[in-house]
């Protein structure tokens, strides 16, 4: 199959738990298309399926029944070495908690994901700078993050979600834990990662956040319920 601009399409995804004797759905027939460039927020209360739908989309969890297909070739089934291999070289992650290392630098942390590549040092360090210039964050590359603003922080964390140049970039509630001027500016950033090329779906509760999105989709008992662009 040919890739045609599409990054993923979803078609009758199921992942269903067992707790105890009952099945729950987590996620029950959901169809996504996610396209390249597209900026889209997904929302919903607690237990609507959103985490479970972006644990799938990030390869972090494999789906019950249906089809995925990630650029173009169906990922329904595959084994966990390839699952890891796709999340290391195509997708990037952003959370809440920032997930930065306390003892390592900031420009350490950025190029953590390029441990296990054969890429010499300076290369690495390299690349580290321009994504962290990407980000504004280049002067504070010599620093721990527990010498950086919490804004200061998530910047860190997008530009080691850029490091391995990924198609899709996941966030989950990535404004979270920072106050209203820092997550504009968080969420201005994302705004114009998009504009480079970028793919984002995020995760949020926040409708200020969402608004920044072009596409929002909410869920509601593992099902897709609202699908709407502006």
């Amino acid at each position: 199959m040919v890739d045609s601009g599409k990054v993923f399409e979803l078609s009758a995804i199921r992942r269903i738990y067992k707790v105890g004797s009952e099945l729950v759905y987590a996620l029950d027939g959901v169809d996504l298309s996610i396209h390249d460039r597209e900026f889209i927020a997904v929302t919903g209360t607690s237990g609507s399926g959103k985490s479970t739908l972006m644990h799938t989309l990030g390869f972090m969890d494999s789906p019950t029944s249906g089809r995925m297909d990630f650029e173009g070739r169906d990922v329904s089934a595959i084994g966990r070495g390839e699952r890891a291999r796709l999340r290391a070289t195509r997708i990037g992650f952003v959370f809440q908690a920032f997930n930065l290392l306390p003892k390592l630098t900031v420009l350490d942390n950025v190029v953590l994901p390029l441990i296990y590549g054969r890429m010499h040092v300076k290369d690495k360090n390299e690349l580290g700078i321009q994504v962290l210039q990407r980000v504004g964050m280049e002067h504070r590359a010599t620093h721990t993050p527990g010498q950086l603003s919490g804004g200061e922080r998530q910047r860190v964390a997008i530009a080691r979600s850029l490091i391995n140049q990924p198609r899709l970039i996941l966030a989950d509630e990535p404004t979270g834990n920072l106050d209203s001027k820092n997550r504009g500016r968080i969420m201005e950033l994302f705004a114009s990662l998009m504009e480079e090329g970028i793919t984002l779906a995020l995760v949020t509760h926040d409708d200020e956040v969402a608004a920044y999105a072009k596409r929002r989709i909410r869920m509601q008992d593992g099902r897709i319920v609202e699908d709407s662009e502006k």
